[in-house]
């Protein structure tokens, strides 16, 4: 009798075999988004001091306890057999009672994360897109965009199906309000 090795049995199992065994270079990071795996470089300063600046906020203002992780796997649907349910954020929130990032998985599920974190980087598109669109079919509540080519901060918010169905912008140096959980002004004064 011969051994038949089993590899994946579907493409997008075969595609998320390959991402799982990526060995990017020092400081890269890779992603899997919408199907497509996406390798940018480490993140300048500008994209640290924008996180650092909210991180900072919703911390010390924000009506619920909150926890914050930068760059954890996120499962956007239950099961992750599907490429397009791979995503790393530049960070989440997530009420602290809930102890969403215990453990030692390197993937997370979004069941009770409370906003997702996104900074433009090296390819925007994807984050006004392609993220913004996964986040809202896995009913993420709220999305917050800092879009440094628009010097502009956006809060989506009521997911749908493939969207979400309310969004406010304001360019840097206003403050835009999150709501509950959050329920603060956040002030991005010091973007500018």
């Amino acid at each position: 009798m011969t051994a038949v090795a089993h590899g994946p049995t579907t493409p997008a199992e075969g595609l998320l075999d390959i991402f799982l065994s990526l060995d990017t270079p020092e400081g890269f990071h890779a992603e899997l988004i919408e199907g497509e795996i996406v390798v940018t470089p480490p993140p300048d300063g500008d994209h640290e001091d924008y996180i650092e600046l909210i991180v900072a906020q919703v911390y010390g203002r924000s009506k619920t306890r909150m926890q914050f992780s930068g760059n954890k796997g996120l499962l956007l649907k239950h099961g992750g057999l599907d490429p397009k349910d791979h995503v790393i954020p530049d960070g989440t929130f997530a009420p602290t009672g809930l102890r969403l990032y215990r453990g030692a998985d390197s993937w997370m599920p979004s069941d009770g994360v409370a906003m997702v974190l996104e900074v433009t980087s090296t390819k925007p598109r994807m984050d006004r897109e392609a993220k913004r669109h996964g986040y809202a079919r896995s009913q993420i509540p709220l999305y917050l965009l800092v879009d440094r080519d628009a010097s502009s901060i956006t809060l989506f918010s009521d997911p749908g199906d493939d969207d979400y169905r309310e969004h406010c912008a304001v360019p840097f140096g206003k403050s835009l309000a999150l709501p509950a959980p959050f329920g603060f002004q956040l002030d991005t004064t010091d973007f500018l």
